[in-house]
């Protein structure tokens, strides 16, 4: 079975309504992300941080898989599928994608701020100021902030080199590490991208481009793939 490996943005929880992490302007739900999504504005106002993430923690909890994320769940049926998203939602599990590898951490998680080990599924639920883990420490969101590691680039560098396929959807592949993933792919292997613009990263003839959103580009790809 073919392995396709699917690298997905926030074009693609955009069309189910959910704003991108960084607009145009900088701002996010109109903060300045240096506000609520760094170590640094932790520790200056940890309420501010919680409540910035239990809002969209709600907002995601209430979003609905749209058209795309079923499509690649439904790929699984002839192809061996991977997920890498640059997202915190859960859509695509929602959506019934099996494998999938959150770059950036999980809204729906929670953690200790001491001990990166101590991780909680608390679904659409808030977190306060107080809100402890096993170990004494405050709970903080499990996403990961400008500044600290990803602790899974790892295991997707591995995947990448043993795609048969790559697909990256709605993603500017501005952000790094995530953005130098592309490069690992090997040469000759089909390789699509789905986004209303062209990604600069995916310069170059091997690349196929459908100018469409998430939501409307995906089924077609997935379409044609399943049709063989």
């Amino acid at each position: 079975m073919e392995k396709v490996v699917v690298l997905t943005g926030a074009g693609m929880s955009a069309d189910s309504g959910l704003k991108t992490f960084r607009d145009s302007d900088g701002l996010w739900e109109g903060h300045d992300i240096r506000q609520v999504a760094t170590p640094q504005a932790w520790e200056q106002d940890k309420e501010l941080v919680l409540d910035f993430y239990n809002k969209r923690r709600r907002q995601a909890h209430q979003a609905d898989p749209n058209a795309g994320h079923l499509a690649l769940a439904e790929l699984e049926t002839d192809y061996e599928v991977t997920i890498i998203t640059q997202n915190v939602d859960s859509l695509h599990e929602q959506a019934g994608s099996s494998h999938v590898i959150h770059l950036h951490g999980e809204l729906t998680k929670v953690r200790s701020e001491k001990d990166p080990s101590l991780i909680y599924d608390i679904g659409g639920d808030p977190v306060e100021l107080g809100d402890k883990a096993e170990d004494g420490a405050q709970l903080r969101p499990h996403v990961v902030w400008f500044g600290e590691p990803v602790p899974r680039i790892s295991e997707a560098t591995a995947l990448i080199p043993e795609a048969d396929i790559l697909v990256v959807i709605g993603t500017s592949l501005v952000v790094y590490p995530a953005a130098g993933l592309v490069d690992l792919a090997r040469p000759g292997i089909l390789k699509f991208v789905i986004d209303p613009d062209k990604p600069d990263l995916v310069e170059g003839s091997e690349w196929k481009h459908l100018p469409k959103t998430a939501a409307k580009g995906t089924p077609l790809l997935v379409n044609q793939l399943l049709e063989g």
